[in-house]
């Protein structure tokens, strides 16, 4: 039986989550075409049975979204599946083409420099509001990670020169790379547990 392949081009087999936290939450399994049209969506968890290259399309579809408001206009992106599935594996060619490795693994190991362990949460006690540093959970991790490389990749290409494809794959090269002065995901997990730091 021939092995079933991401977009026909990359096996997942060989690739190994080597964050014990991160193992449950980021599904690897085979699939050609990631996209599985709202199957799991009713159940708990669905998220970590949805394959890992799915969720960063669909976080593809809202990349002007920071906060509560919209700072870059992502009119272009919202709903356009075809076009995000494009933009991924283009973005995968080149990953392939720059660092000679499996793109899919490169893309791991962005996620895993870039999940953050810690975070700050907020309450109000009394009449103060008090910051607490408190654990990330898994799927937050990957969640927030997912986020931030594809929000840090709109806002190197946006009304830019560079392409989203370009942009993305510089920055999982820079993330897998844990190089922070490269990547603002990976720097923006830095600087979230500077303040988890203070805070605790």
């Amino acid at each position: 039986m021939a092995e079933i392949k991401l977009f026909g081009e990359w096996p997942t087999a060989g690739v190994e989550v080597k964050d014990p936290g991160l193992k449950k939450c980021i599904n690897l399994a085979p699939v050609s075409v990631p996209k599985s049209g709202g199957k799991y969506a009713n159940q708990p968890f669905h998220k970590s049975k949805i394959n890992i290259v799915e969720r960063l399309i669909n976080k593809m579809m809202v990349p002007g979204h920071r906060g509560k408001k919209h700072v870059l206009t992502s009119g272009g992106a919202c709903g356009n599946y075809l076009g995000n599935y494009k933009t991924v594996r283009n973005c995968f060619r080149m990953i392939e083409e720059k660092t000679k490795k499996n793109p899919v693994e490169v893309f791991i190991r962005a996620i895993e420099n870039s999940a953050l362990r810690e975070e700050i949460a907020a309450y109000q006690v009394g009449g103060i509001i008090v910051r607490r540093a408190v654990i990330a959970s898994p799927q937050r991790r990957v969640d927030t990670t997912l986020k931030n490389i594809v929000q840090a990749s709109y806002r190197k290409s946006f009304g830019k020169k560079e392409s989203m494809a370009g942009a993305l794959a510089g920055e999982l090269i820079a993330a897998a790379a844990n190089d922070a002065s490269k990547s603002e995901s990976v720097k923006e997990k830095e600087r979230i547990e500077r303040e988890a730091e203070g805070a605790r």
